[in-house]
């Protein structure tokens, strides 16, 4: 069993909000490559393998490229122009902001994709109710609806194929996209109505409520939180330290 498995699925949302907030306070190199130095030693330490890693956050290895060159390209520039093609110019401002963005963007959704991913929407419901104290029928309604999103899909190739055994399916693919859209919207909401209906029997929407399942904080939700804080800081710190912390409040002006 992993060390995020033993934690409360509560814990890794408010260790993501206590991480991200002071890392969003700066935008350099130096804190997000310590921050993202720091959350791979991290996750050795606690038996996650770079390959779950990679599978847990392979969208990110588009998203901080993409970031990168935006600002590369488009960011204001500043020191020595290395090019310029219309609107798009690269100098040293413009370059030291790309990697700076792609490497938070790194240090931000890597340690938060890697706890959150996974996640069982059970245990998470469980926490979500007893532990963060948010409505349970809100969590109970939120809980059925990602438990039946994944028949949606099923229920648009159902859709799709029936009709097409009558003889609606040659029209023009928009066209053919929003009617089977209508329709998948009419089963979904006869759908929803009868889950409420049945959760409702069976006592889901009564004032008070027992849980099957405990849901119970310890010893490794804690020492999340620290590392949480504890990464933050460091990666700050590293950055005042060598200089280049950058306020974001600074870099708007």
């Amino acid at each position: 069993m992993s060390a995020l498995a033993r934690v409360n699925p509560v814990t890794p949302l408010l260790a993501a909000v206590l991480y991200s907030i002071p890392m969003l306070l700066t935008i350099d190199i130096v804190s997000a490559a310590v921050a993202l130095a720091a959350w791979f030693v991290v996750f050795a330490a606690a038996g996650i393998g770079l390959r779950t890693v990679l599978r847990r956050t392979w969208p990110l290895l588009i998203a901080a490229p993409l970031s990168a060159v935006s600002m590369l390209l488009y960011a204001e520039p500043a020191g020595r122009i290395h090019a310029q093609v219309w609107l798009a110019t690269i100098s040293d401002r413009s370059i030291e902001l790309a990697l700076a963005i792609g490497l938070r963007v790194l240090a931000l959704g890597v340690p938060t994709l890697v706890a959150l991913v996974g996640l069982d929407p059970t245990r998470l419901a469980d926490g979500l109710a007893q532990v963060a104290r948010l409505p349970h029928r809100f969590v109970l309604a939120a809980l059925a609806g990602t438990r039946l999103f994944g028949v949606l899909a099923e229920d648009w190739r159902q859709i799709a194929l029936a009709r097409r055994a009558r003889g609606l399916g040659d029209t023009g693919a928009v066209r053919r996209a929003l009617q089977a859209a209508f329709a998948l919207l009419v089963v979904a909401l006869r759908r929803g109505g009868t889950l409420a209906t049945a959760m409702e029997a069976r006592g889901f929407g009564g004032a008070e409520r027992t849980w099957a399942r405990p849901s119970t904080v310890g010893r490794a939700d804690g020492l999340l939180l620290i590392l949480a804080i504890a990464v933050a800081a460091t990666a700050i710190g590293a950055s005042l330290a060598a200089g280049s912390f950058a306020p974001v409040w600074e870099g708007a002006q």
